[in-house]
């Protein structure tokens, strides 16, 4: 049986004898990253730099709301702000592991330079089994590379350590819950964050209509469920899908894109069922959203397909 109490022990002592000098963590504020920065503190101490990085792609106050979080746990924190530099790096980007590239190599450039501002030898990531299973490699499929995985350029001069590699996502929560991280049970977030749930291009625009659709579906799930009208999925959120059709607002014809909303049942991430919701919530959701961004988003859709075939994110 996994013990999450063992576990934090070994990598402590793993991580004191692989780490001799100055590493960057990047810290994104999700459970992963933030329970391997929380163990990496312990083992290493003033040697770790944690750094997150705002690429424009995260969700509606996210940024600020990390930044409080990461300084009650005793973090020593560095926001770098790159929103114009991923948008210029993905502009007429649109193919998604191509995306996802784009996205692992900026990233690694960014945490070269914290690297040379701080003498870093190190960089350690918060990456888990699903990550590098779905990156591929050897006799596996490449499934979608993930940005810490299949992104990381060949190139790269920062020692690469992964302390949370060998486990899946409901270990990561144990271990999150045995360490009293308040984020343990925050519902994933995919690393590229909204740049793979707005497909198609990456504009300030299309990525803003995504941020706003993904803050009512959160908003209106979590009020649904402390009302204990349903229970609260494993993950949710909503995608722009840069398909247009027809409709009317008011009495104006409207010729908008297409968001989907998509909620899943999961342990590990490995395989997955759609959620059921309530039409009532549905309902509440597709109202918002369309009231929200008028004009640009004109039909909202309910995603019913599990995983395997599909993948959770839409990307």
């Amino acid at each position: 049986m996994f013990s999450p109490e063992g576990f934090v022990e070994e990598s402590i002592a793993a991580l004191r004898n692989e780490v001799d000098d100055i590493a960057v963590i990047a810290c994104s504020g999700g459970v992963d990253s933030t329970v391997a920065a929380v163990i990496a503190n312990i083992a290493v101490g003033q040697l770790l730099h944690c750094v997150y990085v705002d690429t424009g792609f995260m969700r509606k106050n996210e940024t600020e709301e990390i930044q409080e979080m990461l300084a009650r746990l005793g973090l020593n924190l560095t926001v770098v702000y790159a929103e114009d530099r991923y948008f210029a790096a993905l502009e007429g980007v649109v193919e998604p592991e191509h995306k996802r590239k784009v996205i692992g190599e900026l990233f690694i450039r960014i945490f070269e330079e914290e690297k040379e501002k701080v003498g870093a030898k190190y960089l350690i990531q918060g990456t888990i089994a699903p990550d590098w299973i779905e990156s591929g490699g050897g006799a596996r499929d490449t499934i979608k590379s993930h940005h810490n995985v299949g992104g990381l350029p060949d190139d790269m001069t920062l020692i690469v350590v992964e302390p949370l590699r060998d486990l899946y996502k409901d270990e990561v929560r144990e271990v999150g819950q045995f360490l009293k991280i308040e984020s343990s049970q925050r519902q994933p977030f995919p690393g590229p964050g909204l740049a793979v749930r707005c497909l198609g291009d990456l504009t300030l625009e299309r990525v803003e209509v995504t941020r706003e659709a993904c803050a009512i579906v959160e908003e209106e799930f979590e009020a649904a469920a402390q009302r204990g009208e349903m229970e609260l999925p494993w993950q949710y959120f909503a995608a722009l899908l840069p398909v247009k059709s027809v409709g009317v607002h008011g009495d104006v014809r409207a010729y908008g894109e297409t968001v989907v909303v998509r909620a899943v049942a999961s342990l590990d991430g490995m395989s997955a069922r759609y959620s059921p919701i309530p039409h009532p919530v549905l309902t509440k959701i597709s109202t918002r959203i369309t009231n929200a961004v008028k004009g640009s988003v004109n039909r909202i859709v309910y995603d019913i397909t599990n995983k395997p075939p599909g993948t959770i994110e839409w990307e």
